[in-house]
C-alpha cells in the first residue's frame, strides 16, 4: 500500500535538502581552505577576468579549469556555488512536491520564483 505525500513529507523532506546543501557547501569549502593552505595561499595579482570586457564564457572556462587542476580558489567557489543553488534546489524539489500534491496555485508561484532566480542569474554577466 502506498503512503499518500503530505505537507509535512515535503516539508521535511525540503529541511533536509537544505541542511545537507549547507552541510555538503560547508565541507567543500573547507577542503578548499585546506587546499588553499597547503598551496601557500597563492592569490593572483591581478584580476583579468573580472575586468567588463571579459565574456562569462572565459570566466567559467577558467573556474573549470583551475577546478579540474584541484586549485583551493577554485574549490572554494565550487563551495559558494553549491551554496547559492541550494535554494534554487528547494524550489525545484517543492515544485515536484506540489506537482504530486496537484497543489496548482503553489506550482504557479514556485515556478515564477523559478523564473525569476533563473533570469537573474543567467542575466548576471550581461553588460
Amino acid at each position: 500500500m502506498r503512503k499518500n505525500f503530505t505537507d509535512v513529507d515535503l516539508n521535511r523532506s525540503v529541511g533536509n535538502l537544505l541542511r545537507l546543501g549547507v552541510i555538503l557547501s560547508v565541507i567543500t569549502s573547507l577542503i578548499g581552505f585546506v587546499k588553499l593552505f597547503t598551496e601557500g595561499f597563492k592569490m593572483p595579482r591581478k584580476y583579468k577576468l573580472l575586468d567588463m570586457g571579459t565574456s562569462s564564457e572565459k570566466v567559467w572556462g577558467h573556474f573549470w579549469e583551475t577546478l579540474c587542476k584541484g586549485e583551493g580558489m577554485a574549490i572554494i567557489q565550487l563551495g559558494i556555488l553549491m551554496l547559492i543553488f541550494t535554494p534554487l534546489m528547494r524550489i525545484i524539489f517543492a515544485l515536484i512536491g506540489y506537482l504530486k500534491e496537484k497543489d496548482y496555485i503553489y506550482v504557479v508561484i514556485s515556478s515564477i520564483v523559478l523564473a525569476i532566480m533563473a533570469i537573474s542569474f543567467f542575466t548576471g554577466y550581461a553588460h
